[in-house]
């Protein structure tokens, strides 16, 4: 399959049952050493059966085991490429690493996230949202915590082009806000996990009353996507020093600007003046600044 099988499963994980999830976890924590074994090998170290294997293999997109196999190979091929390319023997921070280290592992880390959400994108999916925004009268946007910064900085970006958009922090004011949309209207909420209550309950609301609705969430399969008329993917990975909070923000805030940009295309000369206009409105509460006085 074209979708890294890795990235799959991690999305997969909140819906599987107890021992698929258990053979989730062993896949996720050493790739490599799954690869190398059987069925009956896998199936004795997280102590299930080779029934339950199968299913595990089923659940998370493949036809079998030997499926499954092949194509845990290829993106364990993949990663192992990518960090010596990077110069990253592993992704985790350990005690003893040096700050070089640090700052090594994390930008590895941020860059394939980017990488992987661009890849496993559904394009289709977001035309479907920049062409739905680009022509709404009105836009929310619902996040909370470090998902509400990505929706601020979505409407800060759709402000500047000339739309009209909504992107409050406060929840009672956003389930507010949702409760006056209608047809035409468009609704982004924003989620890593999809089980944030503020968010859903606001995009809830929000398709009921008839608008366009969005997600933006990690987990294709999470209860935010029951109220959203088009999904958009995030796949950022959490590792033990960064917690979904921190690995989500890169991969959401590449999202945004993969719509952002999109949006501005469709809207190409409007988009131009009000740039211009935006950037000069600002100018005169920007510093004065002459390099040549500098001592």
């Amino acid at each position: 399959m074209a979708a890294d099988g890795l990235v799959r499963i991690r999305q997969s994980l909140p819906n599987l049952r107890p021992a698929e999830a258990r053979i989730a976890e062993a896949v996720l924590a050493d790739p490599a050493a799954v690869v190398g074994k059987t069925i009956t090998e896998l199936a004795a170290l997280v102590g299930t059966s080779q029934a339950t294997v199968v299913r595990f293999c089923r659940a998370v997109g493949y036809a079998g085991y030997p499926e499954f196999r092949i194509d845990l190979a290829q993106a364990t091929s993949r990663r192992a490429v990518e960090q010596e390319r990077a110069n990253v023997a592993h992704g985790e921070i350990d005690p003893d690493d040096t700050l070089q280290d640090v700052v090594t592992k994390i930008a590895f880390h941020e860059a394939r996230t980017i990488e992987e959400t661009a890849r496993m994108l559904d394009l289709d999916a977001l035309e479907r949202v920049a062409d739905a925004v680009a022509r709404a009268p009105r836009i929310d946007l619902f996040g909370v915590g470090s998902s509400g910064l990505t929706a601020q900085d979505l409407a800060q970006k759709l402000q500047r082009i000339g739309l009209l958009c909504f992107a409050s922090t406060d929840p009672h004011v956003q389930l507010q806000s949702a409760a006056l949309l209608g047809p035409g209207a468009v609704a982004v909420g924003v989620s890593h996990s999809g089980l944030t209550v503020e968010t859903n309950d606001a995009l809830r609301i929000a398709h009921d009353r008839g608008a366009t609705t969005v997600a933006v969430t990690n987990f294709p399969e999470s209860p935010l996507v029951a109220h959203a008329d088009i999904v958009l993917t995030t796949t950022a990975r959490e590792t033990q020093f960064r917690s979904g909070a921190l690995s989500s923000r890169i991969a959401q805030l590449a999202l945004v600007d993969f719509l952002f940009v999109r949006v501005a295309q469709r809207r190409f000369d409007s988009t131009t003046e009000n740039l211009r206009a935006t950037y000069e409105a600002v100018q005169p509460h920007r510093l004065g600044y002459d390099r040549k006085a500098r001592p």
